[in-house]
């Protein structure tokens, strides 16, 4: 799909280990088709993605969902993922808890990355910085109504889309979530040249 659209991914980095939590930027919904491709992630979205044929596209990756706005559900969140991460495929979360602009992170929410403590120690924790160069304000899909409008001028953008998939290394897996989502959030605007965002240990629900 990302071939089709006109997306070329370079990736600097080694693959995650299966099992391994992936924190990644979220400007897009290009990113999840270029870590689906390029890393075989499955990934957590919430439990209401609207139309029924993209709830079965997600199905086919093994998604994991989460309640919005179910703030007492958060343990059972972070149980979910850290369930997950004990198949076969690397699982990605976005604490940003939804698409940003592109040209800036917004603040990282720790709560999903307590799976990682409940997964254990085997379980690697890798930041991943999504970077699409140039284009990153026009691919950026923030406060912007109605998504289709996003959709239309990504799909008539000319010429190729050149996306750097950066890989980050391995996190201390000792550290709490806070600490895990501070260092994640540093090593991607790091990565970006962005002003790492202020932290935040919100629920993704909030």
């Amino acid at each position: 799909m990302t071939w089709l659209l006109g997306v070329r991914v370079h990736m600097t980095g080694f693959l995650p280990n299966p099992g391994s939590l992936l924190v990644a930027n979220h400007t897009s919904w290009l990113d999840i088709l270029i870590l689906g491709g390029k890393v075989g992630s499955a990934f957590v979205s919430k439990d209401t993605l609207g139309h029924g044929f993209i709830h079965w596209l997600a199905d086919q990756n093994d998604t994991v969902y989460v309640k919005r706005g179910h703030r007492r559900g958060a343990k059972d969140q972070a149980g979910a993922i850290a369930r997950a991460l004990q198949g076969h495929q690397p699982v990605t979360v976005f604490p940003e808890g939804t698409t940003g602009p592109g040209t800036r992170l917004l603040p990282f929410r720790s709560t999903l990355l307590e799976a990682a403590s409940l997964a254990g120690l085997r379980t690697q924790v890798r930041p991943i910085a999504i970077d699409y160069g140039k284009a990153r304000a026009e691919v950026g899909w923030f406060d912007e109504e109605p998504g289709r409008d996003n959709v239309i001028r990504i799909l008539n953008r000319p010429g190729k889309l050149r996306v750097t998939l950066h890989l980050l290394g391995p996190l201390d897996g000792s550290m709490d979530r806070k600490q895990l989502t501070a260092q994640a959030a540093d090593a991607i605007a790091a990565t970006l040249g962005f002003k790492s965002p202020a932290q935040s240990s919100m629920s993704v629900d909030e």
